[in-house]
Order: structure tokens, then sequence, then C-alpha cells
């Protein structure tokens, strides 16, 4: 996703617009000028002139910012494509319907009976078949970043992977909200 340059205040509209598509934007504020109050994670400003680095330098860390968004907010479609940030993987029907109810859950344990049923509504999938789509589910889910974790005995929870943070650092932590993660950090 590119990262918008805007002039501030004579494009307040096309900010306003850009803000409810989620999309980064820097604004470029001439001398003198109030900068707003921030919205979001994904807006920064910077006085103009700017030195070409300092310029690249907030665009890069909005578009990392944007990333670490994206990254902590997998989508599935009714296509079974599986969505992190700016990767995606197509998902197999039953597969597809198990990661769903993983995430509609996400870092929440589903019980493998739960699971069993989401994934084969017509009836139960012999003894091991469970065990069979989620080993297959997290080989595809893996290089978004995504892994889903046994808990014993009681089922399954899907959760951003070892080193993928929220944020975009590499502590294995997680954070329910990464835009709040960063404003807090900034």
């Amino acid at each position: 996703m590119d990262v918008v340059l805007l002039r501030w205040p004579l494009e307040r509209e096309r900010r306003a617009h850009l803000e409810r598509e989620g999309r980064p934007r820097l604004l470029l504020l001439d001398d003198g000028v109030a900068p707003p109050a921030p919205v979001d994670c994904l807006e920064d400003w910077v006085r103009v002139p700017a030195a070409a680095e300092d310029l690249r330098s907030r665009v890069d860390a909005l578009a990392q910012r944007f990333r670490a968004h994206h990254r902590a907010s997998p989508t599935l479609d009714g296509d079974g494509v599986l969505r992190c940030g700016e990767q995606w993987v197509l998902l197999p029907p039953v597969e597809a319907r198990l990661v769903g109810a993983l995430l509609e859950r996400m870092g929440a344990v589903v019980s493998r009976e739960q699971l069993s049923r989401v994934g084969w509504p017509g009836g139960s999938p012999g003894r091991n078949a469970l065990d069979v789509h989620v080993l297959r589910s997290r080989r595809r889910i893996a290089p978004l970043g995504l892994a889903i974790r046994t808990v014993r005995s009681r089922g399954y929870l899907l959760e951003l992977g070892p080193g993928v943070t929220a944020a975009g650092g590499e502590d294995g932590s997680t954070a329910s909200d990464p835009c709040q993660e960063t404003v807090r950090n900034a």
C-alpha cells in the first residue's frame, strides 16, 4: 500500500476520505501552519520544504505501521482466500471452514468438537481427519505469519506466529490493536 502525500490543510477532505479507507498518509505542512491532531497511527506530518531523507524516513515508517496493522488483522473471504496484509493463501473448503472458526475467536481456544462441527457440517469426520486438516492448515498459513497452536485436552487457537508481533517487532508478543501500540510508543 502506497503512502499518500497530502498538502495540509488544502486537502482536508481528501484526508478524511483516506482515513475512512484506512490508507496511510503523510501531511505536508507549510511553515507556520498548525498540524492537525493525529487521528490514527497511519498518519504523520512534516514541514516543507523537507530533506528527501526526512520524507523517505516518514514514508517508510508509515508503510511499516500499515503492514504491522494489517498483519495483525487477517481476513478470510467467502472463496477461501486468507489475507494477512499484502500476502494471501487459498484454502481448500474444509480448511477454510476450520481456519474461519479459529479466526472468529483469534487468540482464544476453539474446542475440537466445535471445529469438527464447523469443518464437517454433514457429520463427524474420521478419528484423525481433524488432526490432518489442522496440520495442513498450519503449513498453509505459516508464510502469512499465523500459527495454529494446540491447547492440550482443550482444542486449538489461532495467533500471530513466532517472531511476528502486532507492532512489527521480533519479541513474539502480540497486541490487540497495533495502531494503539504504535501511538502509545510514539
